[in-house]
């Protein structure tokens, strides 16, 4: 039973990160990026070029849900049914919400907050939300879709940062909007100056965005070691690994001061999972003796797996 109430609680702190993941992502590009003409990477610009150069008939949500759709299929694949499900409803879960967005945003809003700080300020706080978002989405085991797909499926195999694959595919996006023509919401054609402009803001756009992601998921990815000394050692073993499910190695140990015989806990964890970890051995015994390092990386069950070519 408790671990079914696990299980079920993992899967909603999942999709709720997911569904925060992806309201982020939506609002960045509804309030800072698109009423800006501005372009980004991944099948999000593909879908925005295509917006602005069809006068917004065919919105972003709609190609961006069909492209999405076949490399879903592939991930599922690649990368397993279980982040093919959390994806789909990420695709689903931003398609409706980057047409939906567009028109229930306030346009006041969006000229105060967006429009009047000019270009550069919505391209960095669009970037930044997006790359969060984005970000949130893929330590869930989801995706937004698009170079993002393939960047986990490259990941899955290679130590590639992801944030730099999906900088390189953005790239060559970017640049292919100087390609089609351009359409501002009041249906003026962008000139080739404005839009050479708007390819420079879409690559500072997607240089942060990357920063932003590797941030994001190198963090939720930290590792610590802690060396735990108590009298109370059996008790904060059997908690450990009971109740927070993760492995403790006891080590025989010798106090030189004392000449006293000692067990020494190792324990590895995530750092996200430190507070938590440090309140039980602290309502077992609050006089333990600890030592928390960080840890460059952790290779095997419950952490990191060790890519081979």
């Amino acid at each position: 039973m408790a671990t079914l109430k696990t299980t079920i609680g993992h899967t909603i702190r999942d999709y709720a990160m997911v569904t925060f993941g992806i309201m982020l992502f939506v609002l960045g590009w509804s309030i800072f990026l698109v009423p800006n003409n501005l372009v980004g990477g991944g099948v999000t610009g593909v879908s925005a070029i295509l917006q602005y150069a069809t006068h917004g008939v065919i919105k972003i949500g709609y190609s961006y849900f069909v492209v999405n759709a076949a490399l879903i299929i592939a991930a599922m694949f690649v990368l397993g049914f279980g982040f093919g499900w959390k994806t789909i409803y990420a695709t689903i879960l931003a398609s409706i919400g980057l047409n939906l967005f567009q028109d229930l945003i306030p346009a006041d809003f969006i000229q105060a907050i967006a429009l009047d700080n000019g270009k550069l300020m919505s391209t960095i706080m669009g970037s930044i939300m997006v790359g969060v978002g984005i970000g949130f989405t893929m330590i869930a085991g989801g995706s937004t879709g698009g170079t993002d797909i393939i960047a986990l499926m490259v990941n899955k195999y290679r130590n590639v940062s992801p944030g730099r694959l999906i900088l390189y595919m953005d790239v060559v996006i970017i640049l292919s909007s100087l390609l089609v023509p351009s359409y501002t919401p009041d249906g003026e054609e962008l000139p080739f100056v404005e839009k050479l402009t708007n390819v420079v803001y879409g690559f500072i756009l997607i240089t942060i965005n990357s920063t932003v992601l590797d941030l994001v998921i190198s963090g939720s990815r930290q590792s610590v070691q802690l060396f735990i000394l108590s009298k109370h050692y059996a008790e904060i073993a059997d908690s450990i690994t009971k109740d927070l499910h993760r492995g403790v190695t006891v080590l025989d140990g010798k106090g030189w001061y004392t000449k006293e015989n000692t067990e020494v806990l190792m324990v590895l964890t995530r750092k996200t999972d430190l507070n938590i970890l440090l309140r039980y051995i602290k309502a077992i015994d609050p006089d333990a003796f600890l030592s928390v390092t960080s840890v460059t990386g952790v290779y095997g069950k419950g952490f990191d797996a060790i890519k081979k070519k």
